[in-house]
């Protein structure tokens, strides 16, 4: 089996592919599972900020959850935002670890902003209702070096974002057999 460990700015796309994904790959008779950071922040890491260690730990236990996930011999789709080439190395270190970066420039973030979270973000200092530590404006966001896959999430239509994932998926399941 196969965990993508996804990576990308919020906003960049991240949950919506991972629908897509898991929807084709159901379709296809694949059994594939979603572990969405966003749900997860509200059960198993409620207790975890934002600090660089709180971030890590997150994605740790998102880890664990895909691993057991894995040893059900489901696909896993790890919708996370990932920030730091480290521990993004220290889970490709597992076999079974592929990483998708999903790269959409912060000027489209900011124009689609969905979740209202860049708004937030770029509100002067002394505005209570700041946020701060946002990935990507008041926090880093490391690149990827190593990815295996990038999508061009403001450059091309979801539907192809998400038929070239779903490709890659099918193909690196092939390949490992």
């Amino acid at each position: 089996m196969i965990l993508i460990q996804f990576t990308g700015l919020s906003g960049s796309g991240k949950t919506t592919l991972a629908q897509n994904v898991r929807q084709l790959l159901m379709e296809n008779n694949y059994n594939a599972e979603i572990v969405d950071g966003d749900v997860y922040r509200k059960t198993i890491c409620k207790d975890l900020g934002f600090s660089k260690e709180d971030r890590c730990e997150n994605v740790r236990r998102l880890f664990n959850v895909g691993r057991n996930l894995i040893s059900e011999n489901k696909i896993v789709l790890m919708s996370v935002i990932n920030p730091y080439e480290n521990l993004r190395n220290e889970l490709r270190s597992f076999e079974f670890v592929r990483t998708i970066f999903l790269d959409c420039s912060i000027a489209n973030l900011i124009e689609r902003d969905p979740k209202g979270l860049y708004k937030k973000a770029l509100l002067p200092d002394d505005d209570e209702n700041k946020i701060k530590n946002f990935t990507g404006i008041s926090d880093v966001f490391e690149i990827p070096q190593k990815a295996d896959l990038i999508l061009k999430t403001d450059s091309e239509p979801v539907s192809v974002s998400t038929h070239k994932l779903y490709h890659f998926i099918v193909n690196s399941l092939v390949a490992s057999v």
